[in-house]
Formats: structure tokens, sequence, C-alpha cells
């Protein structure tokens, strides 16, 4: 068994999800009318629209998708998205606040902002900026699918504790596990579960005053 996965690896990665995704979420153009109380489920449902096919994509294949590295961190990846685009929407702008949003809704771990402070300088053995590649700053789909990707290779590191993020319902998930019709199956699951991360990250900033 893997041993668990340190506060120092959680907080070096999610403070890398974060500075790969900010730019993504100021490009978003989310109607300035829109009632607060629905902004969170727009996050979910765009960010879904968008980008949530590439996590069900692999599904393609079925139960054998679980045997690609990835999967798991695509759907991270695009949960992230959404944590911090509705972050964004509470006005939260201090990173370690940030990254312990992102911690509790996508890992199930209680850091504090105040933990997360002395952990966001980078720690000896940290994930290279060179395997990340430069930012890309294109605009559109494009550009989103590119950070995408690189959120992913960068929450494959904590793979084993990606297993506590936000889940779409057993249905879906069962179906997922079927050949060809496992897309439809994905892409469902993976759609419920952007809802209920962007649920749980309003709900954290909402009943929290700091999360």
């Amino acid at each position: 068994m893997a041993p668990p996965v340190s506060d120092a690896v959680v907080v070096d990665v999610l403070r890398r999800v974060d500075r790969l995704w900010s730019p993504v979420v100021t490009r978003f153009d989310r109607p300035p009318a829109l009632p607060r109380a629905e902004r969170a489920q727009w996050w979910a449902e765009t960010a879904g629209r968008v980008v949530a096919v590439g996590s069900a994509a692999p599904r393609f294949a079925g139960k054998l998708a679980d045997l690609l590295p990835l999967q798991n961190a695509v759907g991270a990846g695009i949960q992230s998205l959404v944590v911090l685009g509705v972050a964004a929407e509470h006005g939260v702008d201090d990173p370690a606040r940030r990254v312990a949003l992102l911690a509790r809704v996508l890992l199930d771990r209680p850091l504090t902002p105040e933990q997360v402070t002395p952990l966001l300088q980078r720690q000896r053995g940290a994930y290279a900026d060179e395997v990340l590649g430069e930012k890309d700053r294109r605009r559109g789909a494009a550009g989103a699918a590119r950070t995408l990707w690189r959120v992913a290779r960068t929450l494959a590191r904590i793979d084993d504790a990606l297993d506590a993020r936000p889940k779409g319902n057993l249905g879906a998930r069962a179906l997922s596990n079927l050949p060809v019709v496992g897309v439809l199956g994905g892409y469902r699951a993976e759609r419920v579960a952007l809802r209920r991360a962007a649920q749980e990250a309003d709900a954290a900033l909402t009943g929290d005053s700091r999360p």
C-alpha cells in the first residue's frame, strides 16, 4: 500500500493547478445579470460543456479505461476548474484560501488557509516546472484543453488521493464500465460530479468565513 500523500505534496500540486487555471477562469464570460444563487450551477454547466467530454471520452473502452493513468486526474482537473470558478464568484483572491478549498472539495482533506500558507513556497523535490512546460496562453477551447492536459498531468502525481473527489450517480458510473456505451455513462457521471463539486465549493464558501 502506498504511503499517504503528505500535506506538503498536496499543497505543491494544488498551487500549480491554481496557477494553471487562473488565466482560464478569468476568460469565462458569465452573464453579469445572473443571480448569485445560480452562479455555481453556471460554472458546472459551462465547464461541463467545454471540457467534460475530455474526462468521459476514455470510457469508450469501458472498464479498461480505469487502467488509463490520467482518467481520474482529467476528471479531477475539470472539477478543479469549477471549484476555482466558484471561488472567483465569492471574490476569493488569496491563493492559500483557493488551495485549501481545492483540498477540501477534491481530496476531502480539511486543510485550513493557515496550514496552507507556509507550504506555498516551493518545497525541495517538488514537481518540476520543466515537466509542465510553459503556460499556455491561447484563448478558446483549444487553450482550455491544453491547460486541462497540464492540470491532469500535475494531479496525476496524487492520483490515489483523487478517489475522494465528487463522483456521479451509481447508475451512470455502472454504465461507464460497459464498452462503447461507456462514454455516455462516463459523460453523465462527470456532469453530475461537476455539479456536486460546484455545490460543495459554494457551500464551503457560504457557510464559512474562511474555507
